[in-house]
């Protein structure tokens, strides 16, 4: 038989032995991995599906690292419904990278957005920037800028503080601030504020805006903590609305890819990022419709419960024997996952709008 380049490589790296051969449940795409001490502090941020990371690392042995803490007193409930403990520090979802960049740049004091409070029908105030941390309000634009400044001084520490930064990279499309390019989480107007032209903007940002946002946010926080690894995964949750004129499964997957290439391109470029697979893991073709649930979007429990076996086999140490496969009881699926997109449905439904075709390009 005559030599070549293939011989000599692991079955992962074909097709047949890596995703025909195995069940299912048993695919594991994970190549690189490192195990994650139980001393070292792990912080998350990110989109919505990063909620389940956040959470099987808090009941796994790991030293979940969460700066902001509920007060003393708060019922379990009313923490989780202001966000107590969902990420590390209160900042409700990131969705896209630069938000992430900027809200380093926030809490560094290296930059402040000129809109930052938005109000609502009811005549109370939201943080343009999480809107959903307070259920109830804000009395005025002040008091959000107060608790703003508390909420940064818990977002420097988990910067500063955490041994590995686990980072869920959600979203392309965005509404920014034609005054100072600031990055909202919602468009102005579907949870306080009000859009207007003339102030607000729809960006999607490119491969290269994505790249360059991710090396930046990787390098400012090596700035302030030399030590940190950076675990990237990619969401596997699709776009609940796209603003773009092309259907919504075609902004999911081109949203995606570039999220996927610029992880791709950030682990090349830093020993110090790991890229975990959970979205390889749920779209796989091996899983079928398993994985997603009736509306196609959210992840059942069975697809959490893949990705997390998978990531305690490779990242825990008490986990990483080869076989078998540990299941994992999960206390629910999506249910209990605050994510701020959801609401621009909610929006739609509430306001009796109906959306209406826009004329193709």
């Amino acid at each position: 038989m005559m030599a070549h380049p293939y011989m000599a490589l692991e079955d992962f790296c074909f097709w047949p032995k890596a995703m025909s051969a195995p069940a299912p449940g048993h695919i594991d795409p994970v190549t690189v991995a490192k195990v994650i001490s139980p001393q070292d502090s792990v912080a998350t941020m990110g989109s919505c599906f990063a909620q389940h990371l956040a959470k099987h690392i808090s009941k796994s042995g790991l030293d979940y690292f969460v700066a902001e803490q509920a007060p003393a007193g708060m019922t379990e409930k009313e923490a989780q419904e202001k966000n107590y403990g969902v990420f590390s520090a209160r900042y409700g979802n990131i969705y896209t990278v630069r938000q992430a960049v900027q809200l380093f740049d926030r809490s560094f004091g290296n930059f402040q957005p000129v809109e930052r409070a938005w109000e609502r029908p009811d005549g109370r105030w939201v943080d343009a920037f999480r809107p959903q941390i307070e259920p109830d309000g804000f009395e005025s634009p002040e008091e959000v800028d107060q608790a703003a400044a508390e909420h940064l001084s818990h977002v420097r520490e988990v910067f500063t503080k955490c041994k590995w930064l686990v980072l869920t990279l959600g979203l392309t499309e965005g509404w920014i601030s034609k005054i100072d390019g600031a990055v909202y989480p919602l468009a102005p107007g579907v949870k306080g504020g009000s859009y207007e032209p003339e102030r607000h903007a729809f960006i999607n940002f490119s491969l290269t805006e994505v790249w360059e946002d991710l090396d930046a946010f990787i390098s400012k926080v090596r700035s302030v903590n030399p030590e940190v690894q950076f675990l990237l995964t990619v969401s596997p949750v699709s776009l609940m609305a796209t603003y773009e004129r092309r259907h919504v499964l075609s902004s999911t997957v081109c949203s995606k890819s570039i999220l996927r290439v610029a992880a791709d391109q950030a682990e090349r470029k830093y020993p110090c990022v790991i890229y975990f697979p959970s979205y390889e893991i749920i779209t796989s073709p091996a899983a079928g419709s398993r994985y997603y649930e009736d509306d196609l979007r959210q992840v059942t429990e069975l697809g959490v419960s893949h990705v997390m076996r998978l990531f305690s086999r490779h990242f825990i140490e008490e986990s990483r024997e080869r076989l078998p496969l540990p299941e994992i009881e999960l206390d629910s699926g999506s249910a209990d996952i605050v994510c701020d997109e959801e609401v621009i449905q909610d929006a739609i439904r509430d306001s009796g709008l109906r959306a209406q075709p826009k004329n193709k390009k």
